[in-house]
């Protein structure tokens, strides 16, 4: 698994913006666009960037936090 795979990552519609917004809180404060796939795409490709920068300042990457919701039934 890739260190980028432990942290939740997820694309939403945001009327206010009228923009796809990508988001992985645990790392950055996101991104946005117009086209969900591209948005997903480019938020993991972000993801992986900040760990590079992490791990090439020697700095330990923030444990993952956020967790998607889960339906109790």
């Amino acid at each position: 698994m890739k260190p980028g795979d432990r942290y939740h990552k997820w694309v939403e519609w945001s009327e206010e913006d009228q923009a796809y917004l990508g988001k992985c809180p645990d790392l950055i404060t996101g991104i946005h666009g117009d086209d969900p796939l591209q948005v997903y795409g480019d938020l993991c490709e972000v993801v992986e960037d900040v760990i590079r920068h992490f791990e090439s300042e020697g700095r330990p990457l923030p444990p993952p936090r956020v967790r998607p919701m889960q339906d109790v039934a």
